[in-house]
Parts: C-alpha cells; sequence; structure tokens
C-alpha cells in the first residue's frame, strides 16, 4: 500500500501527530483569549469540539490499524473489523487524502483517483471474504464518493441514512468540508443530502465483480494516460 503515512517510522509518525496538535493548539489559544475577554465560552467549546473532528484521523486511524480495528484494503479504503456478522467500510478519513492524493493531480484526477482506489478496496476485501469463506458477511457504509447509480451498478443497495449517522455527519461537517475540498482541488462545500448510505453482502458484491473490475480498469488506465 503506497501511503506516506504508514511508509514512516514510528517516530516519524509521531512528530507528525506532534505537529498536528500544536497547529490545533495555536488555533484555539486566541479563540480561548477572545472568549476570556469577551464572555462568550460557547465560542472556544465550538473551536475545541470542530478542532478535535478534524484532527482526530490523524490519530484515530494510525491506532485503530495497529490494534486491527481497522484494516486498510487500499490506501483510500478501510473498513473495521467485522462484527455480528457486519463489515462497515469507509472511503479513507483525511489522514489519507493528505498522505496519498498527488498534490499535482488535477480536481477530475483526483476524483478519478478516489474512486479508483475506492474499487480497489471492494475488490481486495471480496477477495479476503473469499479467502476466509466468509461471503454471506453483510456489508454497510456511507459515502459521497459514489453516486447512486454507480453504487447500485457495483451491488450497493442505497438506503436512507438514519437520524445517529446524520447527527455525526453533522458534527464533521468541517472534516468532510476539507476532504471534499483537498478531492476537488478547491472550497468544496459538500451537500450533506447528497451523501449516501449503502448495504450489500459480500456475495452479491462477487455477482458484480466482472464490471467492479472493469470499472476499476478503465479509471486506471484514464489516470496513467492522462499523467
Amino acid at each position: 500500500m503506497n501511503h506516506r503515512f504508514y511508509s514512516k517510522t514510528v517516530k516519524e509518525q509521531n512528530r507528525v501527530q506532534i505537529k498536528v496538535a500544536l497547529v490545533a493548539l495555536s488555533l484555539n489559544l486566541p479563540i480561548l483569549v477572545l472568549s476570556i475577554f469577551s464572555g462568550f465560552y460557547f465560542l472556544i467549546l465550538l473551536s475545541i469540539a470542530i478542532t478535535l473532528s478534524v484532527i482526530a484521523p490523524f490519530f484515530d486511524s494510525p491506532t485503530l490499524k495497529k490494534n486491527g480495528r481497522l484494516i486498510y484494503y487500499s490506501s483510500l479504503f478501510v473498513t473495521e473489523k467485522e462484527r455480528e456478522g457486519i463489515i462497515k467500510i469507509h472511503g479513507g478519513s483525511l489522514i489519507d487524502y493528505v498522505f496519498v492524493i498527488d498534490k499535482s493531480l488535477t480536481g477530475k484526477q483526483r476524483t478519478n483517483f478516489i474512486l479508483q482506489k475506492y474499487l480497489e478496496g471492494i475488490l481486495n476485501l471480496i477477495t479476503a471474504c473469499e479467502e476466509q469463506h466468509n461471503t454471506a458477511v453483510k456489508i454497510t457504509g456511507t459515502t459521497y464518493i459514489l453516486n447512486a447509480r454507480t453504487a447500485e451498478k457495483i451491488g450497493l443497495e442505497v438506503i436512507k441514512t438514519n437520524n445517529l449517522q446524520k447527527f455525526i455527519l453533522t458534527f464533521n461537517y468541517v472534516n468532510i468540508l476539507i476532504s471534499n475540498s483537498i478531492a476537488k482541488r478547491k472550497l468544496a462545500f459538500p451537500k450533506l443530502n447528497n451523501i449516501k448510505t449503502f448495504e450489500s453482502h459480500i456475495a452479491e458484491l462477487i455477482k458484480r465483480r466482472e464490471f467492479i473490475e472493469g470499472l476499476n480498469n478503465k479509471l486506471k488506465n484514464s489516470l496513467a494516460n492522462s499523467l
């Protein structure tokens, strides 16, 4: 897996995390001072909440990966450890976007790259489940990478996003805003109603493997020809 953060030594990773923490602290200190002098303490509380939502992936993802609770099937496709027959999948967090996406890529190239890595991850997940004879397992996730049409073509059923997921998405809006802006290579405010929740079974994805492989290879070739 080509991931510039995880290719670093433990000491180098720790340095990155310290820098992230220091930047977060430096951004919150002026707001703390402003809150104290103005008496509007909600400002610092709001600032801390937003900051934590943004920097959390730089600490949570490496820790969860280390203890096996987070599994990378590609540099931009991760899953939580299977629980009660369900695997929750994710399209990569902010730490992945920062350390995986080539800064020289255009917005269109970045979008294609992210989608290609997503499909690559799905294919690797399918293979892993087949090797473990675990094709009856259910998968579920939330993403703004896939539109409803593409999701259905690769075997994912779009379902209604529940209230808890909506709350989590709203709480992490700034995080999603930064990730979406990196993906588009411009300031891009995400529309939360465009974020899709879906579910499926590995057995269903296996039926669509040929289509997924074809789309994955098409995106790979498109990226190679555009560089």
